[in-house]
């Protein structure tokens, strides 16, 4: 035990200091948000999945979640509408600690790794007052991943029925946004906003830690608005 610590203590502060500090630096092959300049018909970030070779030129900037399904569609040089903070009532409640019931509704497991991540002390998801709770009646809301799979449609909504009201519903990735590579199957679902009302998109194949971690931030009135 006290190697542990030792060596602990030779590693220092391994946290982020996101929100503040210098923002973070992420590495050069990252494809954050598209450079849609020039692109005729834009770009919808609600169903990018991971081609690297679609011809679409990426920028750095890890923020995309937004707060309308309509926002994930990028235009032109049209500013990038963020997501907002919840309304001051529901904020109130939940501004200072959010407890979540994530749900895996078919996913390939990329999207719940890199929430799992935002719990390690690189993250540090708890020194916001955030938290995954194990069952949905200790939540506030849900966090859903994956395409929604036939057989995964009546458990998704069994548990954002046992969630207790008022509650928040969010969709981590392109599958859930919008069926991702199966949306034309008839095993899953066209997007979570199909079935259930969402307050937050968090677009990507899988989505950056960083990109969960400033959605969840914004909705919770942490970060101003640009």
């Amino acid at each position: 035990m006290l190697n542990i610590l030792m060596e602990r203590l030779k590693q220092g502060r391994r946290t982020l200091s996101f929100p503040k500090g210098k923002p973070p630096v992420l590495p050069a092959r990252y494809r954050g948000r598209p450079i849609v300049a020039g692109l005729k018909d834009g770009v919808d970030l609600g169903k990018i999945t991971f081609i690297p070779d679609s011809g679409i030129q990426h920028s750095n900037d890890f923020r995309m979640a937004a707060s309308r399904r309509e926002d994930l569609v990028l235009k032109g040089d049209d500013a990038h509408a963020l997501a907002h903070a919840l309304n001051k009532k529901i904020l109130e409640m939940f501004g200072r600690s959010l407890k979540l019931r994530q749900v895996s509704a078919g996913g390939c497991n990329a999207c719940e790794a890199d929430i799992n991540v935002l719990n390690t002390p690189v993250f540090d998801l708890s020194r916001f007052g955030i938290q995954f709770v194990a069952s949905p009646r200790h939540a506030d809301g849900i966090v859903v991943t994956g395409p929604i799979s036939r057989n995964m449609k009546e458990a998704l909504l069994k548990t954002h029925e046992a969630t207790p009201d008022p509650k928040i519903v969010i969709a981590v990735g392109a599958c859930a946004i919008s069926g991702g590579i199966f949306s034309e199957s008839p095993e899953s679902s066209k997007g979570l906003d199909t079935l259930l009302p969402v307050d937050l998109y968090i677009p990507g194949c899988p989505p950056h830690p960083l990109t969960i971690l400033d959605g969840l931030l914004r909705l919770m009135g942490r970060l101003r608005k640009e």
